[in-house]
């Protein structure tokens, strides 16, 4: 038996947003948060298994932070919801910051103006992880485990501790998936390339949206409008059906579908093809939005749980579209609606209030 049921690697960031819609120029306060592509999934699949306040699946992040008020922030929050934080690899702050935990700044959009993430990260202690910082053989004990292309983009060694730790979750037996999670603002399409052959031997699942599987993968959805403004489900079977074509030890393929209207108004589909077949779920219309940021990672998290749990495949993709879409509706990275909501929402429930 594994010691965790899912574990992932990646940067945690203190996340700082002003209240509503004020732009950062206007703030006169900020929102703390925690943005974190692989933590939000932690958090999520260990929220999703709370019954009866008893974790069912035991979770744990590994990560390098600094011991500042930020990296404590990030470990006491994560603690709160039953994320294992004992592989975290700490750094002594060194009283100036020459290496220190980054920061991202968000706008939530509105209108026809778009939301804004801002990333303040440059010398942060994971961008400045060497190999042998961690033992990934012993510390990845772990029946799945997961990362993304954000963390691979990071620093000189991030990409090659990536790749290492997939090596090491493989030669342990765990399943391991891969969110291509592209970010232009962290490396160029060339290097993200070449960093997605080296990694997708290793990958069991992975997972992303039409833009990340056509700039890393260079597998491109048909009649797509540049703008990804109206998006055909069964454009994506092809696209699905090519993954595991070039790649034919992938297990699965998950993909969101976001069409957007305007920055609080979007259409929310998912799709996930395995060699049983190609689902997809229903059609979430005109989403009003409180905050989208770790919707993506919402859908992953869901993806990942219900595999884990051995649901059927229709009734995952189903779970993970509707936990995702009421991620929308949450301030923050992390989804703190409980399977029970997604499920009633996934069967058909209102927006009636519940008494």
């Amino acid at each position: 038996m594994a010691k965790y049921d899912f574990m992932s690697f990646g940067e945690a960031n203190v996340r700082l947003a002003p209240p509503g819609h004020d732009r950062l120029a206007q703030a006169e306060e900020l929102q703390l948060g925690i943005a974190a592509a692989e933590l939000n999934c932690c958090v999520n699949i260990s929220n999703l298994s709370v019954k009866r306040l008893q974790p069912q699946l035991k979770t744990a992040y590994v990560t390098k932070l600094v011991d500042f008020w930020t990296g404590r922030y990030i470990m006491q929050r994560a603690r709160s919801h039953g994320v294992d934080m004992s592989n975290v690899v700490v750094e002594e702050y060194d009283k100036i910051g020459r290496t220190r935990n980054g920061l991202a700044f968000i706008e939530v959009g509105i209108g026809p103006r778009p939301g804004r993430q801002l990333y303040d990260r440059g010398h942060s202690a994971l961008s400045k992880i060497e190999p042998g910082d961690i033992d990934w053989e012993r510390v990845l004990d772990t029946r799945w485990f997961h990362t993304t292309g954000i963390v691979t983009a990071l620093g000189e060694h991030t990409a090659t501790e990536v790749v290492a730790a997939l090596k090491a979750a493989k030669n342990n037996g765990a399943v391991t998936s891969y969110d291509l999670n592209y970010r232009h603002t962290l490396w160029s399409r060339e290097d993200a390339r070449t960093a997605a052959e080296q990694i997708m031997p290793y990958v069991d699942v992975i997972i992303g949206n039409e833009e990340d599987f056509d700039t890393m993968l260079g597998i491109k959805a048909e009649n797509t409008d540049p703008n990804f403004s109206s998006l055909d489900p069964e454009n994506y079977r092809a696209v699905a059906s090519k993954v595991m074509e070039e790649y034919p030890h992938i297990r699965a393929v998950g993909t969101s579908l976001r069409e957007v209207t305007s920055a609080l108004l979007n259409n929310w589909r998912t799709v996930l093809m395995t060699k049983n077949g190609y689902f997809v779920s229903r059609k979430y219309d005109d989403i009003e939005i409180y905050d989208r940021t770790g919707g993506g990672d919402s859908f992953a998290s869901a993806l990942i749980w219900g595999l884990l749990e051995d649901r059927p495949e229709q009734e995952v993709i189903d779970f993970a579209a509707a936990f995702s879409a009421l991620c929308h509706t949450v301030r923050n990275d992390w989804n703190i609606v409980t399977a029970e909501e997604a499920m009633d929402l996934m069967k058909g429930g209102s927006a009636r209030v519940k008494r």
